[in-house]
């Protein structure tokens, strides 16, 4: 809108949010059309009461402004409808931003002003029964799609309200897709395959937006029917179709600093809930420990995802989030822990052209004195030139260790490597 009629359109939205009638507009929200006829009419009743003058053009821009706030996401609308949007990032009220196709690029949106855009935040919270205030600074959510939603506002936001909200895509992601994107190749897909039957323990390493809950989405569509499963996130975005699958969450703590259930309260409850395995969506903290436990006491088949650059540096995380543990045990012992538990550490990262890739698909072979022993099954070698779409080329080679490998060792493997190795049409 015209900054020049900015000072006028605050007034306007304010008297019109102030007249009108709330619950006749909630009767309203799901006919768009009609409610953009009630706001209309209520902004040329406020203009012609105190005298101004607006332009079609600016009234239509208003109207839509005043419904799209109503309805929950204002100028934001649009984007959360485009489904090659995958992230949009508002700081503060002129400046926002979306990831498409792995890039960032600013797009030509604005609010009216910190207050609205403030506003709207506060809106979007209380939909998932949470509050934001000068108390309560942060707030981190599950918004009624799935999408996962972080608000900052003042005073620790500095140059207005910030918005992040990683979209809940529509579709499901399958390694057939991923071989598609190039994000591995058949013979990778033939090898988590069979890993993810064989009821291997196997974390999923890389950075934010490089794909790791995507790829343990795709994995666990290979998991058996008849095994209990449990799912234990911060902001649910894992999808499974087994039928047997329970679904737990984390709560932050409430308005009196009560109520807060944490990931590690979660992991050491699930292991009296009688599971076949466990997927951690992130491990990030102290609950490491109790999931390594769990790894080591029968719950084979077991993943979670964790923020590192290499599957070194993965361990190297593991074993600083078991230091925050209680438990006070000297580090060989936490190596010890993490190489019986672990098999598998698959590597995804988000390349410089937006592209995501499994980098790395490498085995914990054990322990060498006091050091744990990595060695790579797969990896993807980035070449110098890129495509005709600017695209990075590279090649994924195999070095041909399968044969001593914990998936290879597995008795299930035999039974499975001959009607599975034409799966993605090369066999592993």
């Amino acid at each position: 809108m015209d900054k020049k009629n900015s000072p006028t359109l605050l007034l306007i939205r304010e008297l019109v949010l102030k007249n009108i009638d709330l619950e006749k507009l909630n009767d309203l929200r799901n006919d768009r059309d009609l409610l953009i006829k009630e706001i209309s009419e209520n902004i040329q009743r406020v203009v012609t009461t105190s005298g101004r003058y607006l332009s079609s053009h600016t009234l239509n821009q208003l109207t839509e402004s005043i419904v799209d706030e109503i309805t929950g996401y204002g100028p934001l609308r649009e984007l959360m409808e485009d489904d090659s949007i995958s992230d949009i990032l508002v700081n503060g009220p002129n400046h926002i931003y979306v990831e498409r196709g792995g890039c960032l690029e600013r797009v030509n949106k604005k609010f009216i002003s910190n207050e609205q855009l403030t506003e709207i935040a506060r809106r979007l919270v209380s939909k998932v029964g949470r509050r934001i205030d000068d108390s309560q600074p942060l707030v981190d959510a599950r918004m009624p799609d799935g999408s996962r939603l972080n608000v900052v506002i003042s005073p620790i936001a500095l140059d207005g309200t910030s918005i992040s909200i990683r979209k809940f895509g529509k579709g499901k992601k399958t390694l057939s897709d991923l071989i598609e994107y190039g994000s591995i190749n058949e013979m990778m897909a033939n090898f988590l395959v069979i890993a993810a039957r064989c009821r291997v323990n196997i974390i999923v390493s890389g950075g934010t937006g490089s794909g790791k809950t995507t790829l343990l989405n795709a994995l666990s569509q290979y998991i058996g029917d008849d095994e209990r499963v449990l799912t234990l996130e911060d902001a649910a975005e894992l999808r499974l179709l087994q039928p047997h699958v329970v679904r737990l969450e984390t709560r932050m703590a409430g308005s009196e600093n009560r109520g807060m259930i944490s990931m590690r309260n979660l992991v050491v409850n699930s292991l009296r809930m009688r599971p076949d395995r466990i997927i951690v969506g992130e491990c990030r903290g102290e609950e490491a420990f109790e999931m390594l436990q769990a790894m080591n006491t029968g719950h084979d088949g077991s993943m979670s995802t964790l923020h590192a650059n290499s599957p070194r540096d993965a361990l190297a995380r593991l074993e600083s989030m078991v230091m925050m543990s209680s438990a006070a045990l000297p580090l060989v012992a936490i190596r010890r822990n993490i190489a019986s538990a672990i098999n598998l550490i698959l590597q995804v990262s988000r390349l410089p052209d937006g592209s995501r890739k499994v980098i790395n698909i490498t085995e914990v072979m054990g322990m060498e004195g006091e050091n744990i022993i990595l060695q790579d099954i797969f990896t993807f070698t980035a070449l110098p030139e890129r495509d005709e779409n600017g695209r990075i080329k590279g090649n994924y080679n195999s070095f041909g260790l399968l044969q001593r490998s914990a998936v290879y060792r597995n008795a299930v493997f035999h039974e499975l490597i001959e009607p599975l190795k034409q799966l993605f049409g090369k066999s592993s």
